[in-house]
């Protein structure tokens, strides 16, 4: 596990970026007041090109078939382009679950390297039967 001192949607400090997981490439989602914070290691820093083009996220929960099933979140960077930015993650690489009854509420997604925020968008959540979904917006 690793820190996450907070100030209010802002990360004011964290040990992430030294972690393990930090090391290895793989990003984390925190959630606080009112938004999704995408904590993304330094080997994918080259992605952040790809997520500024998007208008949205749209960030989908559902089993993964790929891993048997399991619960994941899928992180589609909506630009209305044929091939969109998306990563999958799993449930261990976040720290809050939404309930389902908070489908289709607007919130910010903000991207965050060891240098600081770098990308907010607008987001949405919803709950689908399978991932990979991949799908465009509908409303719930």
């Amino acid at each position: 596990m690793f820190l996450i001192q907070n100030d209010g949607p802002d990360i004011q400090q964290t040990d992430y970026w030294a972690t393990e997981a930090a090391c290895a490439g793989y990003a984390y989602l925190s959630w606080n007041a009112g938004a999704a914070r995408r904590l993304l290691p330094p080997a994918m820093a080259s992605a952040i090109v790809e997520m500024q083009t998007a208008k949205m996220v749209i960030i989908s929960r559902g089993p993964w078939k790929a891993i048997g099933g399991q619960i994941a979140l899928e992180l589609l960077f909506e630009d209305h382009s044929d091939e969109p930015y998306c990563i999958t993650l799993l449930e261990t690489q976040t720290d809050r679950h939404l309930p389902d009854d908070n489908q289709g509420g607007g919130f910010s997604f903000i991207v965050w390297t060891s240098e600081g925020k770098v990308l907010t968008l607008p987001a949405k959540f919803r709950t689908v039967p399978t991932l990979p979904c991949m799908g465009a917006w509908t409303e719930h």
